[in-house]
């Protein structure tokens, strides 16, 4: 009792505690009619003031589920087909760069311009032998009627063919070019060649990153621009090597960011690596969330502290703070009338997120309120 005295700094706690402990000790005590109500060690009464006071509380055993865990750490994360860095297959001048990193993207939409004299210079060859093709393919063609009707030398024949050939390969190459800078050949005329292109999204998603700046010249080494889709966010977790017999697909995740260890992102495990890192010994998992809606919540890259669940049991049990260890023993205090309440023994198992097993629970019955607050207070040797 010296000892649980000494704890109480605060004068209102010491007088409160002092009270409840004096009225829990065996002794003779006279009632309102003068007469002695005799107390045990196993009892406690209290009364509303002091049930108030110490902010106890009530309640009944209740199911609770107890996992068997595996921890893990790691990192959302989406597929490589899913991020994607931009550059561009021309070199030139960037303008018209306007969009900011955390931008929505969508497909085809025109992320920058860029600027370069050679762009003409390409669309120019392009029309010029567009323009050759059609007469030496007629060319070609004519030789070819005189060389079946033996009226042409054979010289004039292959010379015909080859520049036709020569011709059609530079055609393609160049359609091809123009293709990549996002232009149209069907469409392309002297009237509208420009010297600008411009780049264009590979993927609907957002804006992650812009190492550039506009009036830059881009070389089609040089990454613009990452955009990454977050629709196929996923978990990229590590595990020790240990753990792994104990792993399978479709059991239950449990992670949470490292700055916000309140919201709980549910998942599953979608496969397990089969190599396991030589250096450290780890296991890479991959997890799917279960509601999609989650992945607004996140960025790609946050990291995580899981919980990987690989069995799981229900048993009936009591919060942590209802139970008193005393020595190798552990009791509780039940309600029996009004504020009175019995000290009993319970037989104890397994303790997980607040809550312990409570082995002997048929030995109560299913309205049987404990004191699950306050417990540890009242309860001494």
């Amino acid at each position: 009792m010296r000892k649980l005295i000494n704890k109480l700094k605060a004068p209102s706690q010491m007088a409160f505690f002092l009270a409840i402990l004096i009225s829990c000790n065996p002794k003779n005590t006279e009632n309102a009619n003068g007469t002695s109500e005799n107390e045990t060690s196993d009892s406690v009464t209290l009364n509303e003031s002091q049930f108030t006071a110490g902010q106890m509380e009530l309640g009944k055993i209740t199911l609770q589920e107890f996992n068997t865990i595996v921890k893990a750490n790691g990192v959302f994360d989406v597929p490589p087909e899913n991020k994607t860095m931009v550059s561009a297959y021309f070199a030139g001048y960037i303008k018209n760069l306007t969009l900011l990193v955390g931008e929505a993207v969508t497909k085809g939409q025109v992320l920058f311009t860029l600027e370069n004299p050679e762009y003409v210079l390409v669309q120019q060859n392009y029309l010029e032998a567009r323009g050759r093709l059609n007469y030496l393919k007629s060319d070609y063609e004519r030789q070819k009627t005189l060389m079946e009707a033996d009226v042409t030398s054979q010289k004039n024949f292959l010379k015909a063919e080859s520049d036709y050939n020569v011709t059609q390969a530079q055609y393609q190459s160049l359609k091809k070019q123009l293709e990549l800078m996002n232009i149209d050949p069907n469409t392309l005329s002297p009237e509208n060649i420009r010297a600008t292109i411009s780049v264009r999204s590979p993927l609907s998603g957002f804006v992650t990153a812009i190492p550039v700046t506009q009036g830059m010249f881009l070389n089609p080494s040089d990454v613009a621009m990452t955009i990454t889709d977050i629709a196929d966010m996923h978990l990229e977790l590590k595990i020790f090597e240990k753990d792994l017999p104990y792993l399978k697909e479709g059991q239950a995740i449990k992670a949470k960011l490292q700055s916000d260890s309140e919201r709980i992102f549910m998942a599953e495990i979608h496969f397990v690596n089969k190599a396991i890192n030589a250096v450290d010994r780890s296991v890479e998992i991959h997890g799917d969330l279960v509601n999609p809606e989650d992945v607004k919540l996140l960025t790609p890259g946050m990291y995580i502290e899981a919980e990987i669940i690989t069995n799981s049991h229900i048993y009936p049990a009591l919060p942590v703070e209802a139970i008193s260890n005393i020595e190798t023993d552990y009791y509780v205090l039940v309600k029996e009338s009004g504020q009175s309440f019995k000290k009993k023994l319970v037989q104890v198992g397994i303790t997980k997120d607040g809550y312990t097993q409570i082995l002997n629970a048929s030995d109560f019955d299913s309205e049987t309120e404990f004191l699950t607050k306050g417990v540890f207070n009242l309860i001494t040797d």
